[in-house]
């Protein structure tokens, strides 16, 4: 597991645990037979952020092991495949965990994300779930990239035809805007999403420079 996510949000039992095992970089397992389960973020969906309220999210990780399992986290974090890539992970509180059963616990956390920290149109897109277990003995698992989830830019678009009323067989004229929050430079596009009689389409990317 990343550093940055490793030293996120531990304490108590927890992190003597974690000190004492070794220092995981990627992938790994140590010590058990840890089994991430499965694992869910915002519900599935994708999570769309404005411009100006900060935006709360859940995420939660089901993991089993013949010992029990202590505790078990997620991660949603934005970078490269090398651990220095990694440049904003999302910020959590502390996991809550229920047993399923003797060998097995579901802990949920919850995600707060800042709009001030997606400036990068960089940082929109596809994002990475990380997770990580530990057993009630010394075993446990991390792995850096479980899945993938996406974070969005909140868009609105609208739509008008005129002029109205019209008489059969005369031209109309149809405008619409889309706006999206973001920073300079993002292509702009139509699209139409189709009837039950006609076919959906698209137009071609027009890219504006926004200065």
């Amino acid at each position: 597991m990343r550093s940055i996510a490793i030293g996120a949000a531990l304490s108590g039992a927890l992190a003597l645990a974690v000190a004492s095992t070794p220092a995981a970089q990627a992938d790994e397992s140590w010590g058990g037979d840890t089994t991430i389960t499965s694992v869910t973020v915002n519900g599935g969906k994708p999570i769309v952020v404005g411009v100006s309220n900060k935006v709360t999210f859940s995420g939660s990780v089901t993991a089993t092991d013949p010992d029990g399992i202590d505790m078990a986290r997620v991660f949603v974090w934005h970078g490269g495949p090398k651990e220095e890539d990694t440049d904003l992970t999302v910020p959590f509180g502390r996991p809550a965990c229920t047993a399923v059963d003797a060998a097995t616990k579901t802990c949920a956390v919850t995600f707060t994300l800042d709009p001030r920290d997606l400036r990068k149109n960089s940082r929109a897109g596809q994002w990475n779930v990380a997770v990580d277990a530990f057993d009630k003995g010394k075993g446990g698992i991390s792995l850096d990239a479980y899945r993938p989830t996406n974070v969005q830019r909140y868009s609105k678009l609208s739509v008008n035809a005129s002029a109205e009323p019209v008489a059969k067989g005369r031209t109309i004229t149809v405008t619409g805007k889309l706006t999206r929050n973001g920073c300079r430079g993002h292509y702009w596009r139509y699209y139409f999403s189709g009837t039950s009689t006609t076919a959906t389409v698209k137009t071609a990317g027009d890219y504006v420079d926004v200065r």
